[in-house]
């Protein structure tokens, strides 16, 4: 199972509180969406999972507890996705998606036929075959975006954390990349903890969204629970209109002239 557990993490940057303490879990197969204004705390908590950051408290997927594992370790039960990962435009799409194996090669090691064939898998369900030999600096932004998602698929880890996956993407690019992600999360029941800053799509997306302010969880629940438009105008300084969709029952956020008395 890949339940992730937090326990009291907290963040610092020097003097600075990115994330107060935070204690909570996202059952295995859930999507959780982490919402709230820039610099609200979201990537803070990402990068915490992830090993990115120095930071307090506790993480465990399923049995393990990510600070006792090595990197490696850590790599194989938690793939991340950076809000602006390092692309190098002259590797090809299949070399960089291979990338997503080191965590199960050696330091002086070269790739088995099994990690090529976990990459060309994952190529193939994500729709990339005819792009594998081209070079990344050749593709669209959404075709990058793909890739950069293929990477993380490759290191075959239970829980998969997205930093802001659609924010240089159109919409019609946004709503094809979340579709993906709710595909592969079915078919492999895999764990996603997403920031994402567009609330509707959010509350569309994830089962359960976490809102933070001023690296503080401030509400946690039903789209419908969290994004009220009386706690949007109190956390994001905005003029909203809160709707539900009568087809789906999703959460529809409006902006509004004006501000907020």
């Amino acid at each position: 199972m890949s339940a992730v557990v937090l326990e009291q993490v907290e963040v610092r940057y020097g003097s600075e509180q990115a994330l107060a303490p935070y204690s909570g879990r996202v059952e295995s197969g859930e999507w959780i969406g982490l919402v709230g204004p820039n610099g609200a705390g979201k990537s803070s908590m990402l990068k915490a999972i992830a090993g990115l950051v120095r930071s307090r408290g506790s993480v465990a997927v399923g049995d393990m507890v990510l600070e006792a594992a090595d990197p490696r370790g850590r790599a194989r039960q938690v793939a991340y996705v950076a809000q602006e990962p390092l692309i190098p435009d002259d590797m090809t799409v299949f070399d960089y998606v291979l990338l997503g194996r080191t965590p199960y090669i050696g330091y002086f090691g070269f790739e088995s036929a099994h990690d090529r064939r976990v990459v060309g898998g994952v190529i193939d369900r994500l729709r990339l075959e005819a792009f594998a030999g081209r070079l990344l600096g050749s593709l669209s932004g959404g075709e990058r975006q793909r890739v950069v998602l293929a990477r993380a698929l490759a290191q075959e880890a239970p829980v998969l954390l997205l930093d802001e996956p659609t924010s240089a993407l159109d919409i019609g690019h946004q709503q094809q990349a979340l579709e993906l992600i709710a595909e592969l999360r079915e078919q492999q029941a895999i764990t996603v903890i997403s920031a994402l800053h567009d609330l509707t799509l959010a509350g569309t997306y994830a089962d359960r969204l976490v809102m933070l302010d001023q690296g503080v969880v401030v509400a946690s629940g039903s789209a419908t629970e969290v994004l009220t438009a009386e706690r949007l105008g109190e956390v994001f300084h905005v003029c909203v209109t809160v709707d539900i969709d009568p087809h789906d029952g999703g959460v529809i956020v409006v902006p509004r002239r004006g501000f907020p008395a």
